[in-house]
């Protein structure tokens, strides 16, 4: 187990969140044997080394729910504190269209179920990303 103080010097990690849109309705997946199981999210996941954020965005979706998806542009950012466990997320969000696809549950060990919702979301509780990215009053 890290200390408080080891924890205090990692830097944040990077995650790239993607509102996939299909007509007035974004997809989001149930959260599952990861931090913030139990809530909603979009799909997404961490940047990796070297990678663009639209590639990132287009990796996970394939990935984590078999959608494809076309004209990827910036959503917002959130800064996000997880008291539980002590991690800190700089969560990059980018707004994709639905292009084709079936959304089915890739990761099961990491996703409950995929739903088209209408927005903003009446599903709870949220991924505290998605929370803080409400408070920006982001509309499709």
């Amino acid at each position: 187990m890290m200390s408080t103080e080891d924890q205090h010097r990692r830097p944040p990690m990077i995650g790239v969140g993607v509102m996939i849109v299909k007509g007035d309705r974004a997809l989001l997946g149930k959260r599952k044997n990861a931090h913030g199981a139990g809530t909603w999210a979009f799909p997404g996941g961490h940047l990796e080394y070297r990678e663009s954020i639209e590639a990132c965005a287009r990796r996970e979706v394939h990935e984590e729910c078999g959608l494809e998806i076309e004209s990827i542009r910036p959503l917002g950012f959130t800064n996000d504190l997880f008291d539980e466990g002590g991690k800190h997320y700089v969560t990059l969000f980018v707004r994709a269209d639905y292009r084709s696809g079936q959304a089915v549950v890739r990761e099961p060990d990491q996703c409950e179920l995929w739903i088209w919702s209408p927005w903003p979301p009446e599903v709870s509780p949220l991924f505290l990303p998605l929370a803080n990215l409400l408070k920006q009053n982001i509309r499709i």
